[in-house]
């Protein structure tokens, strides 16, 4: 008895100096957040937008007042400075989105990326300047093959894996990102898509290649699979180490989202001045895979 009697009397003064503790998040003010890319023989494309507070609710119409207009955007390859246009894209009937390309107007400056060749960003945008530098890499990474197989341990006969063969250059540094795309969908990058090749340096590898995942819909278990009937095109990219360490750190973020137990991490941006986001270059190679039924 006197043993409980002293636990019951600790357990009640441990719990009698546990004080509430109530404190209330401040909205931040918004961040540019910049996605520009610029990929072997397409023109720069280079999407604006607001932050948006962390208990905001999101919805089609909020997502639509973030987009930013009427920025002073220009991209550069060290030899000539394009200015960039704005242009709108209807996705449905209730949402548009708004990007920044070349000017059709003005082609005298006008280019498209090239292996090999760094590029600079300048966003000027309510008195403030944002830069970037990026690099469109040599395509090192080869793909010398690209099928299929039956999906293991499972009772659906019609789902099918896609596995690609890879040879990797000797000589650490070469970065890739890969996307597919699934019959007339278009390239979507699936849960992990940055790679390195810190243990596959030098070697030929075997690599399953999972589908390109919209993260606007919901998930399914037959995320991994593809169907017999389906035509893949496999696109992959090497990237610089900046591309990478962006899309690495923001890919892990994601995942991570929900998870009390996950490691808290910084996604690196390139962008100056506190501006969220990247300016990646891509050195894009694609390989297409016809499943039969």
């Amino acid at each position: 008895m006197k043993k409980w009697s002293i636990i019951v009397i600790i357990s009640l003064i441990i719990t009698g100096c546990e004080k509430a503790i109530d404190f209330t998040l401040e909205n931040s003010d918004p961040k540019l957040v910049v996605e520009a890319t610029i990929e072997n023989g397409q023109a720069p494309i280079v999407v604006l937008s607001q932050s948006l507070n962390y208990f905001s609710t999101i919805d089609p119409q909020l997502l639509a007042s973030s987009f930013v207009h009427n920025a002073d955007v220009s991209v550069s390859n060290g030899l000539q400075t394009h200015k960039l246009k704005e242009y709108t894209y209807v996705v449905s009937n209730d949402y548009k989105i708004y990007y920044y390309s070349i000017d059709s107007s003005n082609l005298a400056s006008a280019f498209v990326g090239e292996i090999k060749q760094q590029y600079s960003l300048r966003i000027a945008y309510q008195s403030k300047e944002y830069t970037a530098t990026t690099t469109i890499p040599g395509v090192t990474k080869r793909v010398d093959s690209l099928w299929w197989k039956q999906a293991p341990a499972n009772n659906d006969t019609n789902l099918v894996v896609a596995v690609v063969r890879v040879t990797d250059p000797p000589g650490f540094g070469d970065y890739a990102r890969y996307f597919t795309k699934r019959n007339s969908e278009p390239f979507y990058p699936p849960m992990t898509s940055a790679f390195d090749d810190l243990v596959i340096d030098g070697t030929t590898y075997e690599l399953q290649v999972d589908p390109g995942i919209n993260k606007n819909i919901e998930r399914t278990e037959e995320e991994h699979f593809f169907n017999k009937g389906d035509t893949v095109t496999f696109k992959l990219c090497n990237v610089d180490k900046t591309t990478f360490d962006f899309w690495r750190t923001m890919e892990y973020s994601y995942s991570s989202i929900g998870n009390p137990f996950a490691t808290p991490v910084k996604v690196l941006s390139n962008i100056s001045n506190g501006a969220l986001g990247y300016f990646g270059g891509y050195a894009a190679q694609y390989h297409t895979l016809i499943i039969p039924r």
